[in-house]
C-alpha cells in the first residue's frame, strides 16, 4: 500500500463511502423521476416528429445519467475493496504511489498522474464515436 497515514486512510474511506451514498441517492431519485415521467407524458397525447425526438432524447439522457452513476458506484466499490486489501493508493500501471492530494480530489484514481496522462493520450480515441 502507498505510504498513507491511518488518518489519511480514514479520510479517504469516509470520502469514498460518502460518495457511494450520494450516488445511490442520485440513482434512486433519477429512477423515481423517470418512473413518474412516462414517455407518453413527455411526448404529449398529440405527437409530431419533434415531440417524439425530444421525448426519446429525455429518456436517453435519463438512462445515460443512471449509467454514469452506476459506473462510478462500481469504481467506488473497487476502491473500497483495494483499500481493504491494502493495495489502495498504488498506480495499477507502474506501481508508484498515488499522492494523497490526488486521492482526496479523486478517491477512485487508479493511476498516478503520469500514467493517467499516458493512458488518456493512448486511449482517448476509444471514447469518441466514429461513422
Amino acid at each position: 500500500m502507498a505510504k498513507l497515514t491511518e488518518d489519511q486512510l480514514v479520510q479517504l474511506k469516509t470520502a469514498l463511502q460518502q460518495r457511494y451514498l450520494e450516488l445511490r441517492e442520485e440513482v434512486r431519485s433519477e429512477l423515481e423521476r423517470s418512473g413518474e415521467q412516462h414517455y407518453i407524458d413527455l411526448a404529449g397525447s398529440v405527437t409530431d416528429a419533434g415531440d417524439d425526438s425530444v421525448a426519446d432524447m429525455l429518456v436517453d439522457v435519463g438512462a445515460a445519467i443512471v449509467d454514469r452513476q452506476v459506473h462510478e458506484m462500481r469504481e467506488v466499490e473497487t476502491s473500497l475493496k483495494r483499500l481493504a486489501e491494502l493495495n489502495f493508493g498504488e498506480c495499477i500501471d507502474c506501481g508508484d504511489e498515488i499522492g494523497f492530494d490526488r486521492l482526496m480530489a479523486y478517491p477512485t484514481a487508479q493511476r498516478c498522474v503520469r500514467c493517467q496522462n499516458q493512458h488518456e493520450k493512448t486511449y482517448s480515441h476509444e471514447q469518441n464515436p466514429t461513422l
